[in-house]
């Protein structure tokens, strides 16, 4: 038999999520099992973060904002992308490609007539031009074109990284939006968004305490659950359609929450708020993993969410009888997962292979996804 290749297949896989923190990078290399080399973020200015965020509602002079923030990200990606390879000691040349989501600003698919839209903020014609690197973008839209969701995209990628035979798991990666991964015993794969991931917390702790984040929960967890508000949050229609779904913050607002916190007593402690939309979060995704993942033993968490310690003690305590962990556990840690899902999904629009799942997104068939802006 032929030595097997020992050649590198290197891909970057860039995320910059719902949350609006910033962008995570990772250089990995497809050669024999997935191995993450090298990790680099960038988080986003204030002034950035802030534009990202209006720009997720109509606002005015939306066309030229949104041409000038996407010229911005990509000047953040093209950061990352420099210090991997500055980390690596490796020339542009010796990565295949880039895969580039974009930042999600809208997504309202199966909607408009039947095909609705997705739009992410990128300029992949302007990363490649700054790394020198061929650069594949905009995943999610011929899913939408064919019928589907365009989102979730990771779950093949969680299964082709964590899943096993004979044993179901599930991964759960809670960004701004959380998204669950049910890899069955039998080697089926589902998936969904359930719900808000960290996008509702994090907006209550920044306009309450200036901080952009509760760390590690520990916010939350000086609070008390409210019942009545918990109880409206968990009415959300949303929480009980079927799957495919998908979702983002065209529902999941801070309009959205004014609207649910609408008629809360004078003097409620935004303590009480901060605790009960953490609850919220966690029974979201408790109730979506409990309704769809039966028999899982494990629950690997990933994305900005796993390092809130207090959210993942819900969760073990929501789902008794599985094993809650991050995806440390499985050898990939938290924050670097959706990057590593979107250098594979560039990796599979190389190859002229499907990158969706027409089962969890509901799109007529498997697609090629992407599109390629040649280094």
């Amino acid at each position: 038999m032929p030595a097997a290749s020992t050649t590198p297949d290197l891909y970057i896989g860039l995320m910059s999520g719902t949350s609006l923190d910033g962008v995570d990078g990772v250089l990995v290399d497809f050669q024999g099992r997935l191995k993450v080399l090298q990790h680099a973020s960038c988080g986003f200015d204030v002034g950035l973060r802030a534009e990202l965020l209006a720009l997720n509602a109509p606002c005015d002079n939306e066309l030229h904002r949104a041409a000038l923030a996407a010229n911005a990200l990509v000047g953040c990606y093209a950061q990352v992308v420099q210090r991997l390879l500055e980390r690596s000691g490796l020339p542009a040349s010796a990565v295949r490609a880039v895969g580039a989501h974009g930042q999600t600003v809208r997504h309202r698919p199966q909607m408009f007539g039947g095909t609705g839209y997705t739009l992410q903020l990128n300029n992949p014609a302007l990363l490649a031009e700054r790394c020198g690197i061929c650069v594949v973008a905009d995943f999610r839209s011929r899913d939408v074109a064919a019928g589907g969701q365009g989102a979730p995209l990771v779950p093949a990628f969680h299964q082709s990284v964590f899943g096993h035979t004979g044993q179901t798991l599930l991964v759960l990666n809670i960004g701004g939006i959380s998204n669950l991964s049910v890899l069955a015993a039998d080697g089926a794969v589902g998936g969904f968004d359930c719900g808000p991931g960290n996008a509702l917390m994090d907006a209550w702790c920044q306009r309450h305490t200036g901080q952009a984040y509760d760390d590690n929960g520990a916010w939350a967890a000086s609070g008390k659950v409210l019942p009545a508000l918990l109880q409206r949050l968990l009415d959300e229609p949303f929480l009980q359609q079927l799957p495919p779904k998908s979702t983002g913050r065209d529902l999941f607002s801070a309009r959205w929450l004014q609207e649910q916190l609408a008629g809360l007593p004078s003097g409620t402690r935004a303590e009480d708020v901060q605790a009960t939309l953490t609850e919220f979060t966690a029974r979201a995704c408790a109730d979506a993993a409990g309704r769809w993942g039966m028999g899982a033993q494990q629950l690997l968490v990933c994305g900005g969410g796993a390092l809130n310690g207090y959210l993942l003690s819900r969760l073990a305590a929501l789902l008794p009888g599985v094993d809650v962990q991050t995806t440390s556990a499985a050898g990939l840690p938290p924050l670097q997962v959706e990057a590593a899902a979107f250098a594979w999904l560039a990796r599979q629009t190389l190859l002229g292979l499907p990158g969706n799942l027409a089962r969890v997104t509901g799109a007529h068939g498997p697609r090629v996804l992407g599109a390629i802006y040649p280094a």
